[in-house]
């Protein structure tokens, strides 16, 4: 009897903005200039990181994999909100739903190891700087960024299977606006305690140990740069991982408000606001952010412009 009241969900309903009926064709606008400003920037960052012969070095290959990184991340989520709003047309299948949790959160574990392999080529960089070509060599950094996209998968792919495996019944709406963990669990029947806690101790373990690195690496950094003779120089040294420090700052600030906070401060609207900060508005800032705080970026987009 207790499983004839199941039903098989066979999709579900992206709520999304449906609360604001009189916002619609205002939010189709502003996300779609916003997914135009993140593929125009981050397409110039690889481009000009691509073309410019001045930027072939292992920096500015990894921030070239990052921005294409960025433009995967934010993919997984806009055309999908900006279909919504378009189409009014909210329903996703089931396994569409999968593959997007599962295709997010593989995109922002390997955003976290990018992030650190970048930190670490700034140490490298800066406190060993007589071995820097040799550790960082073209293999090496290629095997870095491979490491990166792929560190991921196998354990997301188990834990999309996890989450998915759940039994769903009653309401198929899920209040966000994309498949997210928390909205999904509330439709879940039944004790989800473990799946809870599995996934966020693995996300928890994935997210928090590139972070600590990170920090380790710009400890050492630090350390170093303020051994540098003259006020000159240490700014020139500081200036070099200024940007990737702002971006790491933003994006790890993001992440850790939106999954980290207690559950008692968790609200649909409120969730739905920081989602839209962490998927859209954090990689539409950092091409910005690189261009302005580096002079290299800027002088060969000057360069690019004037050809």
């Amino acid at each position: 009897m207790g499983k004839a009241n199941f039903s098989l969900i066979v999709e579900f309903t992206l709520l999304g903005f449906s609360d604001l009926p009189n916002l619609q064709g205002f939010l189709f606008g502003l996300f779609l200039i916003i997914y135009i400003g993140i593929l125009m920037g981050n397409g110039l960052i690889i481009i000009i990181t691509k073309v410019d012969s001045a930027l072939q070095t292992p920096m500015y290959f990894f921030l070239r994999n990052f921005s294409f990184l960025e433009i995967c991340y934010t993919s997984v989520i806009l055309p999908r909100i900006l279909a919504n709003l378009w189409t009014q047309k909210r329903n996703v299948s089931f396994v569409a739903c999968a593959v997007q949790f599962c295709a997010f959160f593989v995109m922002a574990i390997a955003e976290n190891f990018l992030l650190t392999v970048m930190a670490y080529d700034r140490y490298v960089a800066i406190c060993k700087p007589l071995n820097y070509p040799l550790i960082m060599n073209h293999k090496v950094c290629v095997r870095l960024v491979v490491g990166s996209w792929m560190g991921g998968i196998p354990i997301h792919i188990l834990l999309t299977y996890l989450i998915f495996s759940l039994p769903f019944c009653g309401s198929k709406n899920i209040d966000h606006i994309f498949c997210d963990i928390r909205p999904l669990l509330k439709l879940a029947c039944g004790d989800t305690s473990v799946n809870e806690f599995t996934f966020y101790a693995v996300v928890l373990i994935l997210g928090m140990f590139p972070f600590m690195l990170i920090i380790w690496s710009y400890m050492k950094i630090i350390t170093t740069i303020l051994k540098v003779p003259g006020t000159k120089g240490r700014f020139k040294a500081f200036s070099t991982c200024s940007s990737h420090l702002m971006v790491v700052a933003l994006y790890f600030g993001c992440g850790i408000i939106t999954y980290l906070r207690p559950s008692s401060g968790h609200s649909a609207g409120l969730d739905k606001v920081l989602s839209i900060f962490y998927t859209t508005v954090t990689p539409m800032f950092n091409p910005i952010i690189y261009s302005l705080r580096n002079k290299d970026v800027v002088v060969a987009i000057r360069k690019l412009l004037f050809k």
